[in-house]
Parts: C-alpha cells; structure tokens; sequence
C-alpha cells in the first residue's frame, strides 16, 4: 500500500494583483469563479480517480485568494476529495486568506460604507469555511505598518487584518498561521521589529508564522519600479546586513515567544509545524489541481495548463510531465531536506538510494562545515544560522554535475 497522499488546489483568483506578486493570479468575476469550481470538480474527480481510496494526510487551498471562493464553494470541493480519498482522522487542511475578502463581496475593507457590517460577515463566512472542513487558516497580514501595505498593493488595513484574526478565533479556528514580508522597500529594522512585536501582541498568538524576505520578481509593478529608480532614498531596499539583521532578530524573538523554527521561513508553536510544507520538504508524494498546479507522483513530476480559458474549457488538458532522473532525486533530497532545520539524514538518503551521500558530496560539506555554514554530528547535516542566511548559496553547491 502506498504512503499517504497530499492534496494541493490551486484559486488563481485575486481582488487585484499585489506590486510584488508574480504567482498564477488575477482579476475576475463571480461567474468565472463558478465556472472554474466546476473545472476544478472535474479534474478532481478524474485525477484523483485514478488515485481512489488513497489516504489524504493534508490538503492546502492556495492561490491567489481561496477566500474569494464562497463556504458554499470550499464545500463543493471538499465533497468531491471525500467522495474519492480517504482523509484521514487528523488531515490538516489549510486555506489561505486576505483581509478585505473574508466578508464575501470582494470589495475593499476600507470603504467606510462596509464598515459595519463586515465583522458580522466574516464571522458568518468563516464558521462556514470551518463546517466545511478547514481546519487551518493562513491569514496574508505582510506588515503592520499602514505605509507598507499601502506600497505593497495589499486591499486590507491593519484594522481590517486584527478584524479578521478576532473573527477566525471566534469561528473556532485554533490553528492559524499568519504570513510576513520584511526587507521591504523603505523597511527599518526598527520597524520590522515594530510589526513582530504587534503580531506577538495578539491574544491568542498566532500558532504559526511564516516569515519571508522580499525577492523583486521579474514582471511584478516592484521590478519595474526599481528599474525606474523609485527605490531610493526613503524607499531604499533594505541593505543585505540590515536584511540579515531583520533574519536574525527573528529567529531570537521568535524563540523567546515560545515559536520553534522548523524551516528557513517558518516557526510553529510546539506541535504547530505546516505537515503539508514539511510534506514539500520531505518528498512526500503530492497531487497539484487547478490552474498551473504542480503534483510529485512516482518521481514524476507534473505541471497544470496555465491559461484559463484553456482549463476552463478542458482542465484536463495541458498538462505536462518530466521523469525525475536519479540524479534530479538526490539533489532535490539534500537542497530540500536543508530548508529544514532537522537538515539531511544520512541514514535515510541510504535508504533511499543505496548509496552513501558523502560518495557525491563530501567534498562539499567539508568546505560548508570550514566556512561555518553546515553542521555536520556525523548523523545529520544542517545549516548554521550564518547557512540559513545564505541558504541558496550553499544548495547550490549540491547540484550535480551531468
């Protein structure tokens, strides 16, 4: 029997693009979003019907904005994974969400109009995504400072983020991640330090934060700006030591608040950790549904139609797939397995291919280990604090020749 499954589902739907965002997202309406449940059910059900039965460990509705998607919706889809997996007892199941959209109308929380009833709206919405079966939220915040969710593009305030967090507890939710971005355009460490101190103010805390740096992605408003030379002076991109001290501080303020960091980006409450990311790291066997979603099955790994109209009208069509090569596998094992601060497991990369990993890298790891950038106890290898700095710097090093 094989081991268990996970779940990835693709809502490439957003209010309006962020400055920074270069996922697979974009504006649309009601209708488009009916019709693309609909797509979504359909490949779900062929899909995974050559998987029937399959145990389900965790399922992550990403996006885009899968709370643009109604409880009635979120529900639909949830039918369709039990009518043809097994979820099990304790399946996480995750749905990430933006302030400004938790009330149902996709309009921006800030319009004094909405302001009322929006409390009352998203709480509705919410105890409806938890009868549904959501039983993880990730809340989209990037920043506390009302200057920076300004720059970024985000559609919420801080009032409207501290709103939804209060209405997700009330729904039931207890287990609830909050994203972040620091080394921002015109960001201190003063007041990155600021925003994590507001975060850790909340009662209850979050029992998950994912904390990321900012990468100026090709074909994102930010990279355009920054070639346009906006980004000085005030707005100066922080340097990469004031990045590095923003890094740092976390991991130690973090740590004093009771948060243990599992991966370079991410620090759970004990118990808390994200077991669908880990699931990423670790290998683990994954189907990707909808637009532009990835899956990992047999060492196979797959790649979704990215166009809409093309999966509107067949979502199983597009879809592309390249053989992992052994040499793909290993690689992918140790750069993966070191995001995680349990680092790579000798013993288990014999397990898997046979083959002692010194063999390939050793070389590799002593230079790492010299330069104060892995720890290696003879077990394990892991990267140091300066490692996870230079994370990318280092995987690279593990990249085979062919």
């Amino acid at each position: 029997m094989k081991d268990s499954l996970m779940l990835y589902l693709h809502v490439p739907f957003c209010v309006k693009k962020c400055h920074y965002c270069d996922f697979l997202s974009f504006v649309c309406g009601e209708e488009t979003r009916g019709a693309y449940v609909k797509a979504l059910c359909e490949e779900l059900r062929v899909r995974g019907g050559e998987m029937k039965g399959r145990t389900v460990s965790s399922v992550f509705f990403g996006g885009g904005t899968p709370s643009l998607l109604s409880p009635a919706q979120i529900s639909v889809i949830m039918e369709a994974i039990r009518e043809i997996f097994v979820l099990s007892e304790d399946a996480e199941i995750t749905m990430e969400c933006n302030p400004g959209t938790i009330h149902g109308d996709a309009v921006d929380s800030k319009a004094e109009d909405k302001v009322s009833a929006t409390a009352e709206a998203e709480l509705e919405r919410l105890v409806g995504y938890r009868a549904a079966g959501i039983n993880r939220l990730s809340i989209g915040l990037q920043s506390m400072q009302e200057k920076e969710l300004e720059l970024l593009g985000r559609i919420h305030d801080r009032e409207a983020f501290l709103r939804t967090y209060e209405m997700a507890r009330k729904a039931g939710f207890s287990n609830v991640n909050v994203d972040l971005m620091n080394a921002l355009p015109g960001q201190t460490p003063e007041s990155w330090k600021e925003t994590l101190e507001e975060v850790l103010s909340l009662s209850p805390q979050p029992e998950h934060l994912s904390v990321y740096s900012l990468i100026l992605e090709e074909g994102t408003a930010f990279s355009e700006w920054e070639r346009q030379g906006k980004f000085t002076g005030k707005l100066a991109i922080p340097s990469e030591d004031a990045d590095r001290e923003m890094y740092a501080y976390t991991g130690r303020r973090l740590a004093q608040a009771g948060y243990q960091q599992y991966e370079i980006s991410n620090y759970a409450k004990p118990g808390h950790a994200c077991r669908h990311n880990l699931g990423y790291w670790t290998r683990k066997e994954y189907l990707g549904l909808g637009l532009g979603a990835a899956s990992l099955l047999s060492e196979v790994r797959y790649s979704n139609e990215t166009r809409l109209d093309n999966y509107l009208a067949d979502p199983l069509a597009g879809r592309q797939e390249e053989a992992l090569g052994r040499k793909e596998q290993m690689e992918e094992f140790v750069f993966l397995g070191l995001r995680t601060t349990k680092g790579v497991s000798r013993r288990t990369f014999q397990e898997c291919f046979h083959e002692e990993m010194d063999g390939y890298w050793h070389e590799v790891i002593q230079r790492n280990v010299a330069d104060g950038l892995l720890l290696d106890d003879g077990e394990t290898i892991r990267l140091t604090a300066k490692g996870m700095d230079l994370g990318n710097y280092v995987s690279a090093q593990f990249l085979l020749d062919d």
